[in-house]
């Protein structure tokens, strides 16, 4: 008993003697990002140099998804906060507007690219918040990413310009290459059918026809009614799209109800659109995820 009191003692005593205190907390630049597609981009950009903190989970849906009162509390006390902002994060905007209120420095994605319109729907006009569709505005991104980390205390300017710019060149590899793989389609069957509004940009960035969506609005939180899915059977009748394409977050019974609705042989393909997987889901990071849904498009699409 005695002994084991000793070693107390002898414990406490080594905490306050300078060289044999217990190991810090971390001080690490914190950093807390909405979407799981930016977080991903977030870490590559910053690499080991600070702690990313991702809110949505994988394969969860940007318009609903919700955070806890813990995770709030870090929004206001991070270094940055980076989100997609142009409405996407429908659930979590008090949240936003609570830390930036607080102080907590913003960068929001979307003031940083150049914004497409959604071209048809009841959003017609409205702000597109799906720009990761385009690699070349995620580089627009990832600029304004490095600009905001450089004024961090504790982030090596040099380290954060060497990896962005590594990163910055994988983005152009893969913008080239989806051109490549796009070119490969004919032009009139570049047309695309998904279940919401989320390719306007890839559409802008490699000539596509976005026929039309299952859901009219730009988000998943809208429903059609049997109007809207029978235009665009219609509409797809007429275009004779061969691929309809639903997203992995979102259940597909809407998609292959149209799909029976249009009278023709349409397939169905699952695509990765607004959210990332878990590892072994297909697509864990953003390149993989945009790798993959080129390779479904144009196997969906080719003749």
């Amino acid at each position: 008993m005695r002994r084991a009191v000793l070693l107390v003692l002898a414990a406490a005593v080594a905490l306050m003697v300078p060289g044999c205190s217990a190991p810090a907390a971390s001080q690490e630049p914190q950093i807390v990002v909405t979407t799981n597609i930016l977080g991903d981009v977030t870490r590559q950009v910053l690499g080991d140099q600070a702690t990313v903190t991702t809110l949505m989970q994988p394969d969860a849906d940007p318009h609903s998804f919700e955070i806890s009162a813990q995770e709030a509390a870090l929004l206001g006390s991070a270094d940055l906060v980076v989100s997609n902002g142009l409405g996407l994060e429908e659930g979590l905007q008090q949240h936003l507007d609570r830390a930036s209120a607080a102080g907590a420095p913003m960068l929001v994605a979307g003031d940083v690219v150049d914004v497409v319109p959604y071209s048809s729907g009841e959003a017609e006009g409205a702000p597109d918040p799906h720009f990761w569709t385009d690699p070349a505005a995620m580089i627009d991104v990832v600029n304004a990413l490095e600009a905001a980390a450089r004024t961090i205390d504790g982030i090596d300017a040099g380290k954060l310009a060497a990896s962005a710019a590594a990163y910055r060149d994988r983005l152009t590899q893969l913008d080239a290459d989806m051109a490549a793989a796009f070119a490969a389609l004919p032009q009139e069957h570049r047309a695309l059918v998904t279940n919401h509004h989320v390719f306007g940009y890839l559409a802008e960035r490699y000539d596509f026809r976005v026929i039309g969506a299952v859901i009219p609005g730009g988000t998943t939180l809208a429903a059609p009614s049997a109007a809207d899915l029978r235009h665009l059977s219609q509409a797809i009748n007429s275009a004779a799209v061969p691929t309809i394409f639903a997203e992995s977050s979102q259940p597909d019974r809407l998609v292959q109800v149209l799909a029976s609705e249009a009278g023709i042989n349409v397939q169905v393909r699952e695509l990765f659109t607004e959210s990332l997987t878990r590892p072994d889901g297909g697509a864990p990071t953003y390149l993989e995820m945009m790798r993959a849904n080129t390779d479904r498009i144009v196997q969906g699409l080719a003749p």
